[in-house]
């Protein structure tokens, strides 16, 4: 057979048609496409929990990792009957019929189209109203790289405890990582983005050598900046279990707090991840619902003491309490 002749993959009940399954898609060890969706089916079970029944943006890259890439909020007319779909909001309102990721058969279908790695909506697809994760964002800032954002993941979860929120960290695939909480369908996303808002100038509080919650990148100095509007409303986030386009196939892998310290994120690929998840099995598996009250106290107090909202991304209307949207310098200037 050659090897861009097309294959028939059974997956979740489904059969899903892979074209160019040959394809290289990851130049350091020449993973396919094949080799790319393979991956995805190892790891099913625990993607399915973290991202199942959400929808999701496909980011598409038809050269592989390292080429050029597009989004695509839509899914095209001629998908196949059984791809379940959702309607959803971007930031500026626009509706669009977006992929939900109901099984690994979806999830391959995707990939089918050079989506290598899935940005996720923090809320089910059954329940739009609700956003049900907290997602902290720690983002390393130019002098500052992995074992500085581990170190503010620390910091993180021993405020966390303190509140008695349980929290789960994962590797962005990148330089930073990510700190989840998953949450009772109880609010929307302006309330999860008040609680972190919170939590982040809490954090600035107890460690300002090393945390920032300042939006303008003047004022972070070699800190890890804690992304409090990854929790805007119609904000996904690079979802946990999923690929990053890098050469070396890199993942976005849920790590246990256990290890933090002994992991290294280039070291996490499609290569190593399905045999590191069966040895060890998912570091999120007892993921469960949680309370946002404390974090929500936290931020009630900040207003009550004087603090206007953060600022917001520049793509979202003025909102109630923000700030004036000037970088600080700028405003000085113009006193």
């Amino acid at each position: 057979m050659a090897k861009d002749d097309a294959q028939v993959l059974e997956l979740a009940g489904r059969e899903v048609r892979i074209t160019s399954p040959g394809k290289v898609l990851f130049a350091e060890r020449g993973e396919t496409k094949l080799d790319l969706v393979r991956y995805y089916a190892a790891a099913a079970e625990p993607l399915m929990r973290a991202m199942g029944g959400r929808p999701v943006l496909m980011q598409r890259f038809p050269q592989g990792a390292g080429g050029p890439s597009f989004f695509q909020k839509r899914v095209p007319d001629n998908a196949p009957e059984w791809l379940q779909t959702t309607t959803v909001q971007t930031v500026n309102g626009t509706p669009s019929r977006a992929l939900v990721a109901a099984d690994v058969a979806h999830v391959a279908w995707a990939v089918n189209l050079a989506c290598l790695g899935f940005h996720v909506w923090p809320h089910r697809a059954d329940d739009p109203d609700h956003a049900d994760e907290l997602r902290l964002d720690l983002d390393p800032q130019p002098g500052t790289s992995f074992p500085e954002a581990r170190a503010a993941a620390i910091e993180l979860k021993a405020l966390l405890d303190e509140l008695g929120i349980v929290a789960f960290p994962k590797t962005t695939g990148n330089r930073g990582l990510h700190v989840y909480v998953r949450l009772a369908p109880r609010w929307d996303s302006y309330a999860v983005r008040f609680a972190a808002v919170a939590a982040a100038r809490e954090l600035e509080r107890r460690r300002p050598d090393i945390l920032t919650a300042a939006w303008w990148k003047e004022e972070r100095g070699q800190r890890i900046f804690v992304d409090y509007n990854q929790n805007a409303p119609h904000k996904t986030v690079f979802g946990a279990w999923s690929v990053r386009a890098r050469a070396g196939a890199q993942v976005s892998t849920p790590v246990s707090w256990e290890e933090l310290d002994a992991v290294h994120p280039d070291e996490l690929t499609v290569a190593s991840v399905p045999s590191r998840l069966e040895r060890d099995g998912d570091p999120w598996a007892a993921i469960a619902p949680q309370s946002l009250e404390p974090l929500l106290a936290m931020h009630e107090r900040d207003m009550a003491a004087g603090l206007l909202d953060a600022p917001w991304p520049p793509v979202y209307p003025k909102q109630p309490d923000e700030p004036p949207r000037v970088a600080p310098s700028r405003a000085r200037r113009q006193e």
